[in-house]
């Protein structure tokens, strides 16, 4: 009876403890920039701080979506293609500036395998568009872009003005936009007040504070499958970022053909299914969510960790073709599997997961 009665009271206080956790009072906006669905949740935020706070960041967004965008006519992007096409050096703002110079850096980091100067190779295959269609670049057209060899090691800055000697250099910043886009809206929501919100700009998710008494939670989409097959929580500062080859792509004669281009080859041909980070707070943390992705989807897996490392990231998932998953010891403990995949295996390379 004494056990009956202590176990009573041990289910009554964790009931009286779940009780205790409050509902947090949510305010949600949503967009639509960079090609995909923008979300901004704010918790315990007042409506008259989180409106004007959120509006303001949709408004950057808005901005940033037009002059980054890799084809439209008026952005400053195409401006300075068309003039490297040209041969002509160009002049542009700090702003844009300033995220050339980073792309440049990660770029040198990731050992070429991401590499935002192979703009005029993603339209060859179609991607330049809003809609594309199943058709394989001719043959001799991407042949000829290939031996030009366009990265940016090619790219040289002088003050305010951008030049390149290959006129093959073509700028598509979308495989960074994104994260480097997180960073920015995060510190507007800090400076406004807003110290709890989660950020989410087409499934690349920075976290800030927490959802009332509990930390964020996300789902992670399987790539065959419109579901979430797992739960990731993120903590304050935390930035979570996807590669996939199941959001722009078409399928011929039976393949797989993604916006993922790999840049050693110039193919478009998906190895892998999805490659997934998650990164520890910091002030760039929503860049490297982004651009880390990108080399990890493409590097054989024995080099897996050795690039993780170049970007400071231990937490890492990856979907191979035939849906086989592995996670590094870090990555294990933070997903919470709704959809196992049938195969799950540990990334080697990494350093043990901390206890």
């Amino acid at each position: 009876m004494r056990r009956l009665s202590r176990l009573a009271g041990l289910l009554a206080a964790l009931m009286l403890l779940a009780g205790c956790q409050r509902e947090p009072t949510l305010w949600q906006q949503e967009s639509y920039v960079f090609g995909t669905r923008v979300q901004i949740t704010t918790a315990d935020v007042p409506e008259n701080v989180a409106r004007p706070a959120v509006a303001a960041a949709l408004a950057d967004l808005d901005r940033w979506h037009v002059r980054l965008h890799a084809w439209r006519d008026d952005s400053e992007l195409t401006r300075i293609n068309r003039a490297l096409a040209a041969g002509q050096p160009v002049d542009t703002d700090s702003e844009v500036l300033g995220l050339l110079r980073q792309a440049q850096d990660i770029s040198a980091r990731a050992e070429g395998l991401f590499n935002p100067a192979i703009g005029q190779l993603v339209a060859l295959w179609g991607f330049h568009a809003d809609s594309f269609a199943p058709v394989r670049p001719e043959p001799g057209a991407l042949a000829r872009l290939l031996a030009s060899a366009p990265s940016m090691a090619d790219v040289q800055f002088d003050g305010q003005r951008v030049s390149s000697r290959n006129r093959a250099v073509s700028f598509d910043l979308g495989g960074m936009a994104k994260g480097w886009a997180l960073d920015r809206v995060a510190d507007r929501l800090r400076q406004a007040g807003v110290k709890s919100a989660l950020i989410n700009i087409g499934g690349n998710i920075l976290a800030l504070g927490s959802k009332g008494d509990t930390p964020w939670k996300v789902g992670l989409q399987a790539p065959r499958d419109n579901q979430a097959m797992a739960v990731i929580v993120l903590h304050d500062g935390e930035a979570l970022g996807t590669s996939g080859d199941y959001q722009r792509y078409f399928e011929l004669d039976g393949v797989r053909y993604c916006h993922l281009i790999d840049p050693r080859n110039g193919s478009a041909a998906c190895q892998r299914q999805a490659a997934t980070v998650l990164v520890e707070p910091g002030p760039d943390a929503g860049l490297r969510s982004d651009v880390a992705s990108k080399p990890l989807f493409f590097a054989p897996r024995a080099d897996i960790a050795r690039l993780a490392g170049r970007f400071a990231i231990r937490d890492v998932l990856l979907v191979e073709a035939d849906g086989h998953t592995w996670l590094s010891p870090a990555m294990q403990p933070r997903v919470q599997w709704l959809q196992r995949p049938q195969q799950v295996d540990v990334l080697t390379g990494f350093a043990a997961a901390p206890t």
